[in-house]
């Protein structure tokens, strides 16, 4: 291939001219891809592929990432959660001594508990999925053991499918009554599957590697 300008003969298949380094006029992403690797192809729309490499992350590792996730998230949730519930304080001390009625009290926290229910929610709902989507593929506690999600065909997850991953797992942990359960469940299934996978990333077609 000739660099259009520079004019210096560029190896073929290459993305940039090993003279000026300017772009090859004619170079593909599909050019590229076809003789790639497994471990470094492009899909669809840029997104990495790493492959099924055949090494999935058990289930202690990822209990201990998700306690690293839990830890990160506790901290600013604990402290909104103080705040948030420290705010009835005002309403109950117009009382004086005289206890104040119950069902003023329950009026007074249950927004306020709604409230951080939904902000917890929405809350890990965007760090889970934002992050297992992003160029880490992995939440701060997975990159800190070297995991990393991934689809069936080891190509990194689009934001919408992280997303589904979540609520198809945490997400529907939330739910009063099934939600324990169904976690319970959904967790210890990593621990027997033939790739570790948990009953969320069956649902939403994932895979959790880790590095070699």
């Amino acid at each position: 291939m000739i660099c259009a300008s520079c004019g210096a003969t560029a190896k073929e298949g290459a993305a940039f001219c090993g003279s000026c380094g300017k772009p090859i006029i004619g170079y593909s992403v599909g050019q590229s891809s076809a003789g790639a690797g497994a471990g470094g192809a492009y899909v669809g729309a840029g997104a990495l592929s790493r492959g099924d490499t055949g090494i999935y992350a058990g289930f202690w590792l990822r209990v201990v990432a998700a306690i690293i996730d839990g830890l990160i998230l506790g901290i600013p949730f604990g402290i909104v959660v103080f705040l948030t519930i420290a705010s009835v304080i005002p309403s109950l001390v117009r009382y004086g001594n005289q206890p104040p009625n119950p069902m003023m009290v329950v009026m007074a926290v249950l927004p306020r508990i709604f409230f951080i229910l939904v902000l917890v929610l929405a809350a890990s709902w965007l760090y889970w999925a934002a992050m297992e989507s992003s160029e880490w593929q992995a939440t701060l506690g997975k990159k800190a053991l070297g995991l990393y999600v991934t689809d069936l065909s080891g190509s990194r997850l689009s934001f919408g499918k992280a997303s589904g991953r979540f609520f198809a797992g945490r997400g529907i942990s939330f739910v009063p009554s099934i939600g324990g359960l169904y976690w319970l469940v959904d967790c210890i299934m990593a621990g027997f599957t033939e790739k570790k996978q948990a009953l969320h990333d069956m649902i939403a077609g994932c895979l959790v590697q880790r590095n070699a």
